[in-house]
């Protein structure tokens, strides 16, 4: 059989072979996926926030500084008293507390103790955060304080401390009083608080369960079993306050603080508060950019004994931003112009700033991270020359 070209190969196969093959050069760049961050969720609430707990940064809120009725949210601050008095060694968990007629009789959700009986400091706790119990509440500001009215003393004092500026206790409970009130924001800070400064008590928010007397009470917060990366705070509600939450949840290096006040049922409250945070999980993300303690710049320093200082951070520095965002972040150092001896350790010498799209997000103060001692005579007269001249020499600069 005589072989003629191509004419024995298949059709299809010969017009394969004739199309003109292209470069991976030669082909156009793919455009690249914008990263889309969706506007919060409306809730159906009141008010309510979110906010990230090592930044600061507020990702979502609505009327956070209305005043609004904190009802049994107000047990953060009962269990934030309670824990500077452990701390302090006043009381520990061991000590029996006595439980008084006013306690056994307290309205709305309760422990079960009885009166007259002891019960020790560790079990009246559980049944603050897991039960929410106001027996159990009344029984710890008396035993803390001699009576409620001088606890809340104590939970107005540290509100105060902590910043809560639009907030003011009457009670331990959260049972409703025209002078007993606060913000989406102060709970906010006050949620911060209680896992910065006491992270074992804290863990107490995730258990599910408590048993006291052979009574078992499920936690009332049912994000729990809903969300694997809830593990607190506290649930509210009463009839004028409607229902209300602090939740705290943890992904990855990133906690975020969700604050709902004022939902019709408990089934919303929980919806909108899980609604809230997982929009923050998803869309948003927490870096540190840089830690504390730690030069990030050295610069001049005149009469002194040393030529140089570092410069750094009090606290780490953690910014939250987009998903996808980070390498759009800029930073700039602003240093005092002339830094002269001597300055403290820690002394204020100039900011950091951080930009996003030509905006600053974030702006902290950085400090000498070591003391700046004075120099001797003759460098500190040479150093005092060469600023004024300096100085002469850009007043008169065009």
């Amino acid at each position: 059989m005589q072989f003629n070209g191509f004419s024995s190969l298949p059709k299809l196969f010969l017009a394969l072979l004739l199309i003109p093959t292209l470069a991976v050069a030669d082909l156009p760049p793919l455009p690249q996926p914008t990263l889309i961050i969706p506007a919060p969720p409306a809730l159906a609430a009141k008010s309510y926030l979110l906010i990230d707990f090592l930044s600061d940064y507020v990702i979502a809120e609505q009327d956070i500084d209305q005043r609004v009725e904190p009802a049994s949210l107000t047990k953060m601050m009962t269990v934030y008293v309670i824990d500077q008095a452990l701390k302090s060694g006043k009381i520990k968990l061991q000590d029996k507390v006595q439980i008084s007629q006013k306690a056994w009789k307290a309205e709305g959700s309760r422990m079960f103790v009885e009166v007259n009986s002891t019960v020790p400091v560790e079990d009246l706790l559980h049944g603050i955060i897991i039960q929410s119990g106001n027996d159990a509440s009344i029984a710890m500001a008396e035993h803390i304080a001699g009576s409620e009215a001088t606890f809340a003393d104590m939970m107005n004092f540290y509100a105060k401390h902590l910043g809560m500026v639009n907030t003011h206790f009457v009670n331990s409970t959260g049972l409703p009083d025209s002078n007993h009130y606060t913000t989406a924001r102060d709970l906010a800070t006050l949620a911060k608080a209680l896992i910065r400064d006491f992270p074992d008590t804290y863990a107490l928010h995730a258990k599910k369960e408590f048993v006291y007397q052979k009574i078992k009470q499920q936690n009332r917060n049912q994000l729990l079993w809903r969300n694997e990366k809830v593990d607190g705070i506290k649930t509210g509600y009463t009839q004028t306050a409607g229902y209300c939450m602090v939740a705290s949840g943890q992904k990855d290096n990133m906690r975020l603080i969700a604050v709902v006040i004022g939902a019709k049922t408990d089934a919303i409250r929980m919806d909108e508060t899980n609604k809230l945070l997982n929009y923050g999980f998803r869309f948003f993300e927490t870096r540190k950019l840089y830690p504390a303690m730690t030069s990030l710049k050295k610069t001049r320093v005149w009469m002194g004994a040393e030529k140089e200082v570092d410069l750094g951070l009090v606290q780490d520095l953690y910014v939250t931003i987009g998903e996808g965002q980070y390498d759009q972040l800029k930073a700039a150092i602003n240093v005092e112009k002339f830094i002269k001896a001597p300055a403290a350790q820690g002394a204020v010498l100039g900011t950091i700033a951080v930009e996003f799209n030509n905006k600053v997000i974030t702006e902290r103060p950085i400090v000498a991270l070591t003391e700046i001692h004075q120099g001797g005579i003759l460098s500190r007269l040479y150093d005092r020359v060469a600023i004024a001249v300096n100085s002469a020499i850009e007043k008169f600069t065009p």
